[in-house]
């Protein structure tokens, strides 16, 4: 049984979760209140929250990447925790969850409603949206699922650079970004609920750094769906490797044989994107990584991937990628090399 002061938080488990997502969060409030005391005094002090695994049934489930997991409450004899957290969700970013997590819906529904605190990490958003929660409201998920969410719940305000969206009444809703982001998730809600010097002891125990830069920095531009239409496909093979070329647009519409109109409606259909704006995805893609793998001036790589205004590359970059060229290279190239020399055996 939980002491009276601590916290109940419920992590909810289905098949598709993921455990990484689960086991931090887990570790993450069992450290508050306790790691901290132990680091600097050697005596561990008074946990400050019960964590709880819930499902369906609780018996033993098999998650995304083979882990067993025990759940310790089903949804009917649950106690009502101040906390519901849903992890990442290994299902695919195109295709609606559907009804397959019926039960899991109406939970969510009758806790919020009985005053619980709801929160997602990276696509454990999905679950949220589809429970009906998020209408109305802002939110956020992993860079890659936010087109799909937004497509599905148009009611819903999604937020892709978002990080962190609290969000409905009493900001009870929470939704954090991509898989990591269930660390600031975590401090957050430590934050929230037990105060920012204990969350600042946590990060300080678990060496978090705050992503206050948002997602875009770590997301792809180039995220090209998948099509059946020969012809755009043919002319999306050719801009891959032809993207700094002149007026790349009309190349592609006097080679695709379609009038212009036509071209535009149909590329746009089959990409999600006007073809202008699929171009400046490949070139700023192709920018990241020079930024990253070479020492090119931010100038020389404007013009190598087909930017003669390197003025309009730097504000179109900042735009797109959330950081300026210059930032982007301090944020990720030292990353790059480190891991580089991991991969070449730390020589």
């Amino acid at each position: 049984m939980p002491e009276p002061d601590q916290l109940t938080i419920a992590v909810v488990v289905t098949p598709e979760v993921t455990a990484s997502t689960v086991f931090g969060i887990y570790d993450m409030f069992a450290s508050a209140g306790r790691d901290w005391a132990f680091l600097t005094r050697g005596e561990a002090g008074p946990r400050r929250a019960r964590t709880i695994l819930v499902a369906r049934r609780a018996r033993p489930v098999q998650v995304a990447n083979g882990v067993w997991l025990r759940p310790e409450a089903s949804f009917r004899n649950c106690p009502l925790p101040d906390i519901v957290y849903v992890p990442e969700l290994f299902v695919p970013a195109e295709a609606p969850p559907g009804g397959r997590f019926g039960p899991e819906r109406r939970w969510l529904r009758h806790c919020h409603a009985r005053g619980a605190t709801l929160t997602s990490a990276c696509s454990g958003t999905l679950m949220l949206a589809e429970a009906g929660l998020l209408d109305g409201q802002a939110a956020t998920t992993h860079w890659a699922y936010c087109d799909g969410l937004a497509a599905r719940h148009p009611e819903i305000d999604v937020q892709p650079n978002r990080f962190l969206v609290a969000s409905g009444e009493g900001q009870r809703i929470i939704t954090a970004g991509g898989v990591t982001s269930y660390l600031d998730l975590g401090l957050f809600l430590i934050a929230r609920f037990f105060g920012a010097e204990e969350a600042m002891r946590v990060a300080r125990s678990w060496l978090i750094d705050w992503h206050s830069e948002g997602q875009l920095p770590f997301a792809s531009l180039a995220r090209a769906a998948q099509t059946r239409d020969g012809q755009i496909a043919e002319m999306q093979d050719w801009i891959a490797e032809h993207y700094a070329d002149p007026a790349p647009v009309a190349q592609m519409v006097g080679r695709s044989g379609l009038s212009e109109r036509t071209f535009k409606r149909r590329f746009k259909q089959a990409t999600g994107l006007p073809p202008l704006d699929y171009v400046h995805s490949i070139r700023l893609e192709e920018a990241k990584q020079m930024l990253e793998t070479t020492g090119q001036s931010v100038e020389e790589i404007a013009v190598a991937v087909g930017y003669e205004d390197d003025s309009f590359f730097r504000r179109l970059f900042r735009r797109k990628v959330g950081l300026t060229p210059r930032a982007y290279r301090q944020r990720f190239q030292s990353v790059r090399v480190a891991l580089l020399a991991a991969e070449n055996g730390g020589r």
